[in-house]
């Protein structure tokens, strides 16, 4: 059993890439290749070195052995990608986590496997990270198709759009008032941000994305949310039935219950002032 631990001192180098993708994959074998090439072909054509990693949840399918065969066919200038492969399923939220833990790029994006947000639209998110919001940085920007300026390309089934709205409020009422949308999967922290966050975070579901966000504004980070183009895309089995969405979305609420018990002693050491890492003594330790 490995026990998953923050160290960015000794992972962070003068090597290390300006930004790290991960990418959560569970039976994606079918669509994951041409998210890899847009990804990469887009990274390839900016400034600055990357590192994509595609993390296997433990899927049923090929998703790894395609993940492999596409980064032995590449010839990548600016960045590098590798698979990270476990078993057995647990989770998206496991998923990013064990990603997100092992990645060293001064900022961390993670994204869909279904490419439901275009890789382009980073560049929004980059810009919120050089803002400053209360007297502080700018360090978790997350993408979000419910504030103004957000485009919806392809909607979702109405009643996956109720029920999404009824969880949004609950959330805010709950866990993270003012933000509009949690589930967005396409977030970019800083890596301080990224490690601090998610060294910390329990869940391994869906409701992951949640507690981030509860887990950001409770070490004192600053949240940006940044309105992103978005595409509905099909073939998300966990959620193929209003049954199935239905008892996902009960499963979530108790989830922000749980966020709201497990955390309720954190606070930042001084008002709207982070954790410092390399001081913290006392990490929460994540089995695998």
């Amino acid at each position: 059993m490995e026990t998953l631990r923050s160290h960015p001192d000794e992972a962070l180098t003068e090597k290390s890439p300006a930004l790290s993708v991960v990418i959560p994959a569970y039976n994606e074998a079918a669509r994951l290749v041409r998210t890899l090439e847009a990804t990469a072909a887009y990274l390839e054509t900016r400034q600055g070195s990357y590192e994509i990693l595609i993390v296997d949840d433990g899927s049923r399918d090929a998703t790894a052995r395609t993940a492999a065969e596409w980064i032995a066919r590449q010839h990548l200038q600016l960045g590098t990608a590798r698979v990270l492969s476990y078993e057995p399923n647990r989770g998206k939220g496991h998923a990013v986590r064990y990603g997100i833990l092992r990645a060293v790029g001064e900022k961390i994006l993670f994204m869909d496997a279904d490419l439901a947000t275009p890789i382009e639209e980073i560049v929004k998110l980059e810009g919120a990270l050089k803002e400053m919001r209360d007297g502080l940085p700018i360090q978790v920007a997350i993408g979000s198709r419910d504030v103004t300026n957000s485009q919806l390309l392809v909607r979702q089934p109405l009643y996956r759009e109720a029920a999404g709205r009824l969880f949004n409020k609950a959330v805010q009422i709950l866990a993270t008032p003012g933000i509009h949308d949690t589930q967005c999967g396409f977030k970019l922290l800083t890596r301080e941000a990224a490690q601090a966050i998610f060294s910390r975070c329990t869940l391994d579901g869906f409701s992951f994305d949640v507690e981030a966000i509860y887990l950001a504004r409770r070490l004192g980070y600053a949240v940006a949310e940044v309105p992103v183009r978005w595409a509905h895309q099909e073939g998300a089995a966990a959620f193929a039935t209003k049954g199935a969405y239905l008892r996902h979305g009960l499963r979530m609420i108790r989830d922000i219950l749980h966020i709201r018990q497990t955390h309720r002693g954190l606070r930042a050491r001084a008002t709207g002032v982070p954790v410092n890492l390399a001081s913290d003594a006392v990490l929460p330790q994540r089995p695998l």
